[in-house]
């Protein structure tokens, strides 16, 4: 962004808030005369040097980094005696098995999807995203189990992984999926699994969740668009 449209946003967006013009909200746009970062010569005449000196100790214990705030996944997906690579793993040989029966699937098919998966799990494997489609597994299993109608949707349907593990129906030996919508290294982010639960019964799925989890662990979020031109 230009430094032209960031001052123009920087109006606009409180010119909408007072649901006014640029041209007419004058001083109310910058209400602050201090918007800006002081020269070190001018703090060192309003502060004494052991203040100023402070600061650069303060900031060199401040070791704060955004990997910091990586997700932590739940461990009661993970049986004992197994990670989330071996054990993400198993169930998806065992769902590729029931989804493509040698005897029924031709070896053409069965190549295909096979070297999808590979592919697929090494870069998950690459950005620890384990866990996450595990956890995924377990709320849609627990659906299944209790016949509640859920399907997943989205870009997930390119994942091979996903189908075998029966989140998504999409068959990917039927046509040309792309991965890297769904998982990029690149873009260095966790997935988006959507789940779509019958409504009637999605309030079961919700109590699932907290029971296993606990309720110091789970929350409901909503998205709310609070934005208008």
């Amino acid at each position: 962004m230009h430094e032209r449209e960031r001052r123009a946003l920087q109006d606009t967006l409180p010119a909408i808030r007072l649901k006014t013009s640029v041209a007419e909200a004058g001083y109310a746009l910058h209400p602050n005369g201090e918007r800006h970062l002081r020269p070190i010569e001018t703090l060192r005449r309003i502060y004494p040097s052991a203040w100023l000196a402070e600061t650069l100790v303060i900031a060199a214990r401040c070791k704060f980094s955004l990997e910091m705030l990586r997700y932590e996944y739940p461990e009661e997906i993970v049986p004992a005696g197994e990670t989330t690579g071996t054990y993400l793993r198993r169930l998806t040989d065992e769902g590729f098995a029931r989804r493509f029966p040698a005897e029924s699937t031709s070896e053409e098919r069965r190549t295909k999807v096979r070297k999808l998966i590979e592919q697929e799990l090494t870069i998950i494997a690459q950005a620890k995203y384990e866990p996450f489609f595990l956890t995924v597994y377990d709320i849609v299993k627990f659906a299944r189990s209790q016949d509640i109608l859920c399907q997943g949707r989205g870009s997930a349907a390119n994942s091979s992984v996903c189908y075998c593990l029966g989140i998504t129906a999409v068959d990917p030996s039927l046509m040309e999926t792309l991965f890297a919508r769904f998982i990029s290294l690149e873009r260095n982010e966790p997935p988006d699994i959507d789940v779509d639960f019958e409504h009637q019964r999605r309030e079961e799925v919700i109590q699932y969740i907290y029971r296993k989890y606990s309720r110091d662990r789970a929350a409901l979020t909503a998205t709310v668009i609070c934005y208008r031109p």
